[in-house]
């Protein structure tokens, strides 16, 4: 009996290998390759520089530990060990700003305030509280500290090490206001006693001299029901600038339930509201410090105020209105002398970028340049939420900025007395966070001018000019140059490589060629034994003419079962067909299983895609599930002509706006997909985030033909292959309650050929390896069963 126990134990522990991977004839499985930086290797991230140079630490994990922790490599030992918490806690950050001759540094590190000594190395905590001190900056001329603290302006002497408070925020006082008969009593009361005269005389002189003794306490900034934001003082210490926000009323959340909890009872998180919003209202504020006076910048002579989008043509019997096209007002930025500042301002509507020259003792602007954009001002360095990258040029008189004014995102500079334009790059590709040497004679940056899809670092004269490639690695290259710019640490990776840290030289510097050298090795032994592919980056042509760039996977002509399947990747405004390693490994790794089993996977940078100028950007402006679905069937297509698929074995899938794309080639194009698997997807854009798809298809109310011909709800009768909806019940980003509104209208459509599957505790990017594998097993099953009638 013991024998037949102990057989069976065995037989039991050999069959559920195979029951994991009944239909799978790959030897990776979907478990393994679903655990994540566990199978794959933990990455090395965030490379930094000591103060001397001669140390780089960066984040790693090679021990599998609970996070990952601080390491650290000496340049003279070539020795890689782990950097002990006293060494990391007394670590200056890498950020922070610089005074004008850049012998100090000033930066927040856990809250508090450090000053760095850059000559002698020597550190100086400005403060230790329990309060959060932020956003430190220089001013009168750099013999004085700027934070903010609890909503208040502090400066600090560097001198005697005295702290000033400069602003409070006034506190809103309500006075009764008398009526007629009321102020007729007050005025009799006073003219029939003596004693009550007297009191008011007393009284009054008390209330002046408070005046004169709050004429030396901190300036009182009035709120008036707005939020106060970006207390800044001048370099010179003679202005005072602040944002007051005004929050707009009716803008109501959304609720999302937490089913499983410690607790055990169901618990609710307030998350954001539905695109639609009515926006906040923006206003700069300027105080004078020796007049104590504030006053609004104005703004009403910017350019295009007026500006009626060309959308509402197609509503000739409404109304547009939008009074204060005014968004996030970024600034001031100051040069380095202090004598002139600049602001970054973005519509409400995302349509227009302002850049323009403050006059603060005027309290009003110049307009220096002007980016427009019929759909919404983007790109890289350009139209971030909080406004694009900006600085000033060494001149002093002159700023730098990125625009995509010839359809790609480049660098231009900017004269603020003659407003003379000049470009400093051209061409088909893009720039990517460009930042100006110490010595001030050059730029750095990275670019995808070889290819879209391979990313180089670059120097070039600060005037323009001919540009020198730095890095020589195709892929992805990351650089974090040394505190003398002489060395170059670079995070590079290509498509079937992970993620390493590399040391190189700069050519700059040296005469003979700089190899770079790599410096960590950290994917781990199970994903080294597998032989990943390298998928051939193609161009496609899409029923427009265009030429659309995609990742083709191939399987080995003697397994290909003539079943393909196209993936999705998400953002929109992401770039997935390049040749680095990418964000979605997990379906990179997935996608070497899918071939193990005779498929061909075609991975596509549809229209709306980063990396290929703005046209290519905005091709999904106002239909969404346009041309970025037509490309999903121009693929189809071109795997059907080119590569032989059967046309009734092809399936798709993808997350988030992947998801969303699914869905509407599932209802909208249902002849092309027999399969489709929709991952947190977006089934109405109604129900969206603002600040996402207003940029897109505007609002609901303003431009609801847009809303209409986008959302996934509207076309779900049109399915007829087998879908399969995915989503985490508390997503805080798309929300649980999208595809619970789809999955009754399918059920009230009388649609059968659905299901869907839950993830009680996952958020929109899962965490779980036992999450990821569900998912992934069920989508394979879905392929199998689908495309090729295995169950």
């Amino acid at each position: 009996m013991k024998n037949i126990c102990l057989l069976c134990g065995i037989f039991l522990l050999s069959i559920i290998p195979c029951l994991a991977q009944q239909g799978n004839t790959s030897t990776l499985t979907i478990k393994e390759i679903m655990q994540g930086d566990d199978f794959v290797g933990h990455l090395p991230s965030n490379p930094r520089w000591s103060i001397n140079g001669q140390t780089l630490y960066f984040d790693w994990n090679p021990i599998h530990a609970q996070s990952d922790s601080l390491y650290t490599y000496h340049l003279k030992s070539a020795k890689t060990i782990k950097t002990d918490f006293e060494t990391e806690y007394a670590l200056p950050s890498t950020n922070g700003v610089y005074n004008q001759d850049r012998s100090l540094k000033l930066y927040a590190k856990r809250g508090d305030i450090f000053l760095l000594n850059l000559k002698n190395q020597h550190i100086t905590q400005i403060t230790q509280t329990e309060e959060y001190e932020s956003s430190p900056h220089f001013t009168e001329n750099g013999t004085k500290v700027a934070y903010q603290k609890d909503k208040k302006l502090f400066t600090w002497n560097i001198a005697n090490g005295s702290t000033v408070q400069l602003t409070k925020i006034k506190s809103k006082k309500t006075e009764d206001e008398k009526s007629q008969k009321d102020q007729w009593l007050y005025e009799d009361q006073l003219s029939l006693f003596d004693v009550l005269r007297e009191r008011k005389t007393k009284k009054d002189a008390a209330e002046e001299m408070n005046k004169r003794l709050e004429a030396k306490e901190p300036l009182p900034i009035d709120p008036e029901d707005k939020s106060i934001y970006n207390q800044r003082i001048s370099p010179n210490g003679k202005y005072i600038t602040y944002i007051a926000a005004k929050s707009p009323n009716g803008n109501k959340g959304t609720i999302v339930p937490h089913y499983v909890t410690e607790s055990g009872y169901t618990e609710d998180e307030n998350t954001r509201s539905k695109v639609g919003n009515e926006p906040y209202e923006y206003e700069l504020f300027v105080y004078d410090i020796a007049n104590r006076k504030a006053f609004p910048v104005v703004l009403d002579s910017l350019e295009g105020l007026d500006y009626v989008p060309e959308y509402t043509k197609d509503y000739p019997d409404k109304t547009y209105e939008n009074k204060n096209r005014l968004g996030y007002i970024d600034g001031p930025i100051w040069s380095e002398d202090g004598k002139y500042a600049v602001l970054d301002i973005n519509s409400n509507d995302y349509k227009d970028r302002w850049i323009v020259l403050l006059d603060p003792q005027k309290g009003t602007v110049t307009q220096l340049d002007r980016q427009h954009d019929e759909a919404w001002i983007a790109g890289p360095g350009i139209g971030g939420y909080d406004g694009g990258e900006m600085g000033w040029m060494p001149d002093g008189k002159s700023i730098w900025f990125q625009s995509e004014k010839t359809g790609y995102s480049h660098l231009y500079i900017i004269d603020v007395n003659s407003k003379k334009v000049t470009a400093l790059t051209s061409g088909e590709f893009e720039i990517y966070n460009p930042q100006i040497s110490k010595d001030k004679k050059r730029w750095y940056f990275t670019a995808n001018k070889n290819h879209p899809g391979d990313r180089q670092f670059y120097s070039m004269p600060i005037g323009g000019g001919k540009l020198q490639q730095l890095t020589q690695m195709t892929g992805a290259n990351e650089v974090t140059l040394s505190p003398d710019e002489r060395k170059m640490a670079i995070l590079h990776s290509y498509t079937n490589k992970p993620t390493e840290l590399y040391l190189q030289d700069n050519p700059i510097w040296v005469k003979s060629k700089a190899e770079a050298k790599q410096i960590t090795y950290s994917t781990t032994k199970d994903f080294q034994a597998y032989q990943w592919r390298d998928p051939e980056i193609i161009t496609f042509k899409a029923m427009d003419g265009e030429a659309v760039h995609a990742r083709l996977y191939k399987p080995n002509s003697d397994i290909k079962n003539k079943a393909a399947v196209i993936f999705v990747h998400g953002a929109g405004y992401l770039q997935n067909a390049h040749k680095w390693w990418s964000t979605y490994y997990r379906e990179y790794m997935f996608h070497n299983l899918l071939l193990d089993n005779g498929y061909t996977v075609l991975d596509i940078d549809y229209r709306g895609s980063a990396g290929y100028g703005r046209d290519w950007r905005t091709g999904i402006y106002r239909h969404m599930g346009g041309k970025d679905l037509t490309d999903q069937v121009d693929g189809a297509a071109y795997l059907v002509r080119e590569l032989g698929i059967d046309q009734d074995k092809i399936g798709i899938y993808g997350g988030s706006y992947g998801g969303f794309i699914t869905l509407m080639g599932m209802f909208t194009t249902p002849d092309i997909f027999k399969a489709g698997a929709a991952i947190r997807s977006v089934g109405d854009w109604a129900a969206y985030s603002h600040g996402y798809t207003a940029r897109i298809l505007n609002t609901p109310v303003t431009d609801s033909l847009a809303y209409r011909r986008s959302s996934p709800i509207y076309f779900a009768d049109g399915l007829k292959g087998d879908l399969l909806i995915l989503h985490g019940m508390i997503d805080d980003n798309v929300h649980f309650q999208d595809m619970v509104r789809l999955s009754q209208r399918l059920i009230e459509l009388e649609k059968h050929n659905w299901e869907m599957a839950v993830y009680p505790v996952e958020r929109h990017g899962f965490v779980e390896p036992s999450s990821w594998t569900d998912e992934y097993t069920r989508i394979f099953k879905l392929f199998q069963q689908s495309l090729l009638n295995k169950n």
